[in-house]
């Protein structure tokens, strides 16, 4: 979190930063007080540099840090070489997609995911839209709140998806995917859903960016950077399915006799078509 903020924070907030990540078993028993004292700022300072984070305050940030230093095994994403054997990648991928999953859960605000499902619970009709590999993980929404029968849909052009929340009503609710933050069309259906008086949600990597500071709630991810051969993007995008398989979970538990039972239905469908395909081949 510290390290993925540090260039945007104001002056007085990144000196705060900047000596955490340098100093991080020390950091750990100091004072506000002591903090500043140290990094030549503020005791203030490093109260709004906790705020900045979206933390409850720096007891909060105190405990994040040192649950960081316990983890022994962590080796950071490590991308693949030429000629690499599949035993080796395995590995690799694997230990990718285990560490971008377990950052992504601490940095989830219960807050903020409450607030989501509310607006989900709510909402008459869900809109997700992604480009690229997001638009991927705006398909899988689709498909899963569909199956608890919420009238769903996703959008990978942007002009469908603006045409879309330009007729929608203020029961509706707009998802913007996208991993960097920075996606301009994600930002412009963001913004003129919100204009509408859609609720607005947004799913990107940590941190301020263009698409979250457009949305009512803001749901993170990893903000692990992409190592070159981007075996990154293939973590970045199981982040963002685990978010939203969390989210289908905590709607459809808060619901569960009726999920249950479009699940079941939908099931049986399938089962019913696959069935039929099978008699006919015969």
């Amino acid at each position: 979190m510290l390290t993925e903020m540090l260039n945007k924070l104001p002056p007085s907030e990144r000196k705060i930063a900047a000596y955490m990540i340098e100093h991080p078993q020390e950091t750990i028993s100091l004072t506000a007080h002591e903090i500043g004292k140290k990094s030549a700022t503020s005791s203030a300072a490093v109260i709004r540099l906790c705020k900045s984070l979206n933390l409850k305050g720096l007891p909060d940030l105190k405990l994040r840090i040192a649950g960081d230093l316990q983890k022994t095994t962590q080796l950071g994403l490590r991308d693949i070489e030429p000629n690499e054997q599949a035993e080796t990648i395995i590995d690799k991928m694997t230990n990718n997609s285990v560490q971008t999953i377990r950052e992504t859960a601490e940095l989830l605000n219960l807050q903020e995911l409450e607030k989501a499902v509310d607006f989900l619970n709510q909402a008459r009709r869900i809109h997700f839209f992604g480009i690229g590999a997001s638009g991927i993980i705006a398909l899988d929404g689709q498909q899963k709140f569909v199956r608890i029968d919420k009238t769903a849909y996703a959008f990978t052009d942007v002009h469908m998806a603006t045409t879309m929340v330009a007729t929608a009503t203020e029961e509706d609710v707009a998802i913007g995917i996208s991993f960097s933050g920075e996606t301009r069309e994600v930002a412009k259906f963001l913004e003129i859903a919100k204009k509408k008086g859609l609720r607005t949600i947004s799913l990107t990597k940590y941190g301020q960016s263009l698409v979250s500071d457009i949305a009512d709630v803001q749901l993170y991810t990893s903000a692990t950077r992409e190592p070159t051969f981007r075996s990154g993007a293939t973590s970045s995008r199981i982040a963002q399915l685990q978010v939203i398989d969390i989210l289908f979970m905590c709607v459809a538990s808060s619901q569960y006799d009726k999920s249950v039972k479009h699940l079941n239905e939908t099931r049986d469908a399938v089962d019913s078509l696959r069935q039929s395909r099978g008699r006919t081949k015969k």
